[in-house]
């Protein structure tokens, strides 16, 4: 059985009695524990997996929405990991792409056709059938969009046309000109597979969880908007990757998704044996669960560093020599070894070490804030009284909006305001759950910068995040924004095109490398670390893994006896 948190409390951890009752609230929301005696089928004590148990995991956010291209949200993520399958599934280990619903694929020289013979007998939890038909409208869906059920083009398919079902096991897809990331973007969290009757949906009905009917190893079957998501094992579930040791039904019988906003009761609860696997481990809490003998899961992301990006059609980062002088000022080694651990490195590039086609541009992220007072001196702006710069009446003083997702965002952007602070430049934090934070974000004017970092594990990750018609992290005209006078980056825009449609594979990486300069001579962004997605669990929690950027897989995991 698991222990009472109060008696595990004043036995190892000496909790303040306000954490205590939190996490008794988080056992009350447990049903006072009921659902915590799990059940088991098998008992192994041989490391062979059990069927059986309730994992109870606590997640840092609510879900926002669980339409697949919305997936990139972590919350999100972490649900539609369980509920959906994809065409294709990306070895975690190797990047390599290997088979899933589709047993075999096919494509021309040039990359503009694509055919995929699907696996036989693949059904949605509502019986239907998960054949050609179901697919091609599912990519026809997120690779064009549907404006009558406002449901978005996908950030992971590029130059789509259109499908063609060629029999009910075989679809073929056309795209305008060559998409080389098509075949990765078939195995990401935004091309989970969801049935008819779900794409019929309007985008704000499948904010609902139990709208989502996939053909994956777990089924939602209950939900308390914002607070909590159950999900069931789907006992004929019979398709996992081919290449997986798992096969056949999960062993859980379900998971229990409650959403713990506060860090302290997250970690408290699962040392406590209220929970089982949590989300969101902060730095300063992993020593405390090593210690204990609880794992710590550290997920790399694979994508855009954890950085802050520039809006420059805000006068105030209009000049590239402010931009040059604010990315000098900026002390990321500071950052990361006050604020982190060993699982947060520092960036040493706009993306991760492990990203595909990373070029490693420390060299270009030296801190200097001598150089970076020649700079703002160069570019007229002088010491004001009150140490801020100032420059034709206007204050060197940027806005900038704490991102909730991103690990201690309010304290890395508090580290890096006192390091601008050095050199005569003010950075203003503001919450990051302010209700006017959306449309402040779409406004250049209000916020010349911004938080960045987006998880793929393929060269077309920086055009997600930086090219106009995806996340538009610049706010460039055209883009997302209507409220952008005239700033817009052509050259890094033909740069981001052509990674998504270069053919050869070593081209791609190459023009991956160009972006990357380019980002960094412009000095449109700062990276500071390597975002991982940090998990800890029971030590009696086995088998779980995470898919190529992060996101955990439950279909493996198994609750041993305990």
């Amino acid at each position: 059985p698991k222990s009472s948190p109060v008696t595990m409390t004043n036995k190892k951890k000496g909790l303040t009695m306000k954490n205590i009752r939190r996490i008794n609230a988080v056992t009350r929301a447990l049903a006072l524990g009921a659902l915590l005696t799990s059940t088991f089928s098998a008992i192994a004590a041989d490391g062979t997996p059990v069927q059986g148990g309730t994992l109870i995991y606590l997640e840092q956010q609510a879900h926002t929405n669980l339409y697949p291209p919305a997936g990139g949200f972590y919350p999100n993520g972490g649900i539609l990991n369980q509920i959906t399958d994809k065409l294709t599934y990306q070895n975690p280990k190797t990047l390599e792409i290997e088979p899933w619903i589709a047993e075999s694929w096919s494509f021309n020289a040039d990359k503009t056709e694509y055919t995929f013979k699907l696996r036989p007998g693949v059904t949605f939890s509502d019986g239907t059938p998960l054949d050609a038909s179901a697919v091609a409208k599912n990519f026809d869906t997120y690779g064009l969009g549907n404006k009558a059920h406002h449901l978005p083009v996908s950030e992971v398919i590029n130059n789509y046309d259109h499908s063609e079902v060629v029999d009910p096991l075989t679809v073929k897809f056309y795209f305008k000109k060559s998409s080389p990331g098509f075949l990765q973007g078939t195995a990401t969290i935004g091309s989970g597979l969801v049935s008819l009757s779900t794409l019929d949906r309007n985008f704000d009905a499948l904010g609902d969880a139990t709208h989502i009917i996939g053909s994956g190893p777990f089924v939602v079957s209950k939900e308390t908007l914002g607070r909590e998501v159950d999900l069931t094992a789907r006992k004929d579930y019979n398709w996992g990757p081919k290449n997986l040791k798992q096969q056949g039904r999960a062993n859980l019988d379900g998971i229990k998704v409650i959403v713990t906003g506060e860090d302290s009761v997250r970690i408290g609860a699962l040392l406590a044996g209220q929970a089982d696997f949590i989300r969101q481990v902060q730095a300063y809490d992993e020593k405390q669960a090593k210690d204990q003998n609880f794992p710590i899961y550290a997920a790399p992301t694979k994508g855009v560093n954890d950085s802050i990006s520039f809006r420059p059609d805000n006068a105030l980062v209009s000049d590239l020599k402010v931009r040059q002088a604010l990315l000098h000022a900026t002390n990321s080694k500071q950052v990361v070894d006050t604020l982190f651990s060993p699982n947060y490195p520092q960036a040493t590039s706009v993306i991760a070490k492990t990203a595909a086609g990373y070029v490693d541009l420390s060299n270009k992220l030296t801190y200097d804030p001598t150089l970076s007072k020649k700079l703002l001196d160069e570019a007229g702006w002088k010491p004001g009284p009150n140490g801020i710069r100032q420059k034709d009446g206007k204050t060197l003083s940027l806005t900038i909006y704490e991102s909730l997702p991103q690990p201690q965002n309010k304290e890395v952007l508090q580290l890096v305001s006192q390091q601008w602070s050095q050199v005569g430049a003010k950075l203003n934090i503001l919450a990051g759950d302010a209700g006017s934070r959306v449309a402040d974000n779409l406004d250049p004017e209000k916020t010349p910068a911004n938080v960045v970092e987006v998880g793929r594990a393929d060269p077309d990750v920086i055009k997600s995040s930086f090219y106009p018609t995806n996340r538009d992290a610049l706010l460039q005209k055209g883009g997302l924004s209507s409220k952008v006078k005239s700033f817009r980056d052509d050259k890094l825009n033909d740069l981001l095109t052509a990674i998504s449609a270069e053919v050869d594979p070593k081209k791609r990486l190459a023009l991956t490398g160009d972006v990357q300069n380019y980002l960094l001579d412009q000095a449109y962004v700062i990276p500071i670390f390597e975002e991982p997605q940090v998990f800890a669990g029971a030590p009696y929690f086995k088998g779980v893994s995470f898919e190529a950027v992060g996101r955990p897989s439950f279909y493996g995991a198994w609750l041993e006896k305990h």
